[in-house]
């Protein structure tokens, strides 16, 4: 039976695959994917997956072209990549959408982000990204914590557990993120103590550590700036469903 042949590109990851194991299919830093087609398209009208909140995470499964690699395996700044290059191949670097302005919320305006121009935070030489462990010394508690960069396995996971708070009625987002990331606390990897020390932290070194790690991730950076009435200011670009849907076919 005759099989159509898919156009595909092999991109660049922010990590530059230094943290994947040396094995990893991903340790070159470099992903395979390939172009959408209308097989794609039906995923993003799935309702029931997007009522789910997984149809991203199918989109890309259904993209990546390397063999033994699903979105599970990438840290979320490859991921994200991922995401502006499948758009980019899809329909062009052009993204139209309504955006606010962050000095005044009720004033927005349409505009076009130029995704090209999405550069890379790289995986930096300063730092051993080798096997995903990293340590960081909490600057009031003088907490010495190990930690690992978030996997879209690990985000699945996350999801699962703020479902079931929310259905108590409170918000975890911060304690729960920062349970998944902290492997290990002064020595101490039982989950007990990790998960305490999350629920415990103090703000202070909450904060720092997590400005820590935002800095140090490799990531694509997805904020421009753009004018919104005489003001230049910096505006996030929404990693939505509808980031995948043109204006033009609207």
């Amino acid at each position: 039976m005759a099989e159509y042949k898919f156009p595909t590109e092999v991109i660049d990851l922010p990590s530059l695959g230094k943290v994947y194991p040396k094995n990893s299919p991903l340790a070159d830093g470099k992903i395979e994917l390939k172009y959408m087609t209308t097989k794609e398209e039906d995923i993003l009208m799935s309702e029931n997956l997007i009522k789910k909140g997984i149809v991203i995470d199918k989109l890309i499964d259904s993209l990546i072209v390397t063999d033994g690699v699903k979105q599970d395996d990438l840290i979320l700044g490859d991921k994200n990549a991922v995401l502006v290059a499948a758009r980019i191949l899809a329909y062009g670097p052009e993204y139209t959408c309504q955006v606010s302005n962050p000095k005044n919320p009720q004033e927005s305006i349409e505009h076009t982000f130029d995704l090209t121009k999405c550069p890379f935070k790289e995986a930096t030489d300063s730092l051993d990204y080798a096997s995903n462990s990293f340590e960081y010394t909490t600057p009031v508690g003088k907490n010495k914590i190990k930690f690992k960069l978030l996997t879209g396995k690990d985000e699945k996971l996350i999801q699962k557990d703020l479902e079931q708070s929310k259905k108590y009625g409170y918000n975890a987002e911060v304690s729960t993120r920062l349970r998944y990331t902290i492997t290990e606390v002064d020595g101490d990897k039982s989950q007990e103590m990790v998960s305490s020390f999350a629920q415990n932290m103090l703000a202070r070194d909450s904060v720092a550590f997590r400005k820590y790690i935002a800095d140090m991730s490799p990531d694509i950076e997805l904020k421009q700036e753009i004018e919104i009435g005489g003001d230049t200011v910096s505006v996030s670009i929404p990693l939505t469903v509808a980031f995948f849907w043109p204006s033009s076919i609207e």
